[in-house]
């Protein structure tokens, strides 16, 4: 795999199949909402029909490992597969782990996402940067060395999070430090380095000069609106990432159904961003 093979995929996906980035969530009240048991076979059967309908479909898919690993090492299992052939048919995977802490715990946590011999290596994961941003200069360095991305958390959609975020220190709040710094990162111009920047609301950060992706989590079952988007983003929408999971997932468990609800979002995303 090519050192810029992460921005280099994530442009030619979302070119041809949409910058919509759907959330495989497999929350307890889904599996019960889909009919299914709240075992690890009831998790890999939402897990199996999630990729029949996002695959070809949809270019970015995100589990969220916090529904998978609460089955202990099963649950762990079908993350495994389901990262895998994801990948393997060509859908760019975003491993919504949002891992974060120092020294060689952080790059285990970085090779356990981002290493090529991995069972769980996805093509980007989320960390968050509150043990101090320089906490993650190893993780960009395994992400740059395999040619994948890192999501930083900088301003995220739900509203608890604006009491650390919003403070202030040396005249700028935490979550403009932390876009500072992905933007002085980012300089390589390998996109290694993307932030998450919630839809759900007016940041009130200053984006200019950052190149790199952004997910935008928060439509749907959040309030976040397709019709906000450019108002919210302004010009940071060519590698822009809308995130639904709850939103789309309600219309499940058929893939057929799976399939209308994403498409449909897809296509309204991409009008609105046109």
């Amino acid at each position: 795999m090519t050192v810029g093979g992460w921005l280099d995929r994530l442009r030619t996906a979302t070119a041809s199949q949409g910058r919509l980035c759907v959330g495989i969530d497999p929350h307890p009240a889904l599996l019960d909402a889909w009919g299914l048991p709240r075992t690890a076979d009831g998790l890999e059967a939402f897990a199996e029909i999630c990729v029949e309908a996002f695959v070809g479909e949809i270019a970015v898919v995100k589990p969220q490992v916090a529904f998978f690993e609460a089955y202990g090492s099963a649950g762990f299992a079908v993350l495994e597969r389901t990262i895998t052939v994801l990948r393997d048919a060509g859908t760019m995977v975003i491993a919504d782990a949002k891992r974060g802490d120092i020294g060689t715990t952080m790059r285990a946590y970085a090779q356990t996402w981002l290493g090529e011999e991995s069972p769980l290596s996805s093509d980007a994961v989320t960390v968050s940067p509150y043990l101090g941003f320089d906490s993650l200069a190893e993780t960009f360095d395994v992400a740059s060395a395999h040619g994948r991305g890192v999501f930083v958390l900088a301003r995220t959609s739900n509203p608890e999070g604006s009491s650390v975020q919003l403070a202030e220190s040396n005249d700028r709040s935490v979550a403009q430090a932390i876009v500072d710094g992905a933007r002085t990162v980012g300089r390589d111009g390998l996109g290694t380095v993307g932030l998450v920047v919630g839809a759900t609301r007016d940041h009130g950060l200053d984006l200019a000069g950052f190149g790199g992706p952004i997910l935008a989590p928060g439509l749907g079952a959040q309030g976040a609106e397709v019709g906000d988007l450019r108002h919210i983003f302004g010009d940071c929408q060519d590698l822009l990432l809308p995130s639904s999971s709850r939103g789309v997932l309600a219309a499940g468990p058929t893939v057929g159904a799976l399939q209308d609800a994403a498409r449909t979002l897809r296509d309204e995303i991409e009008t609105a961003l046109a």
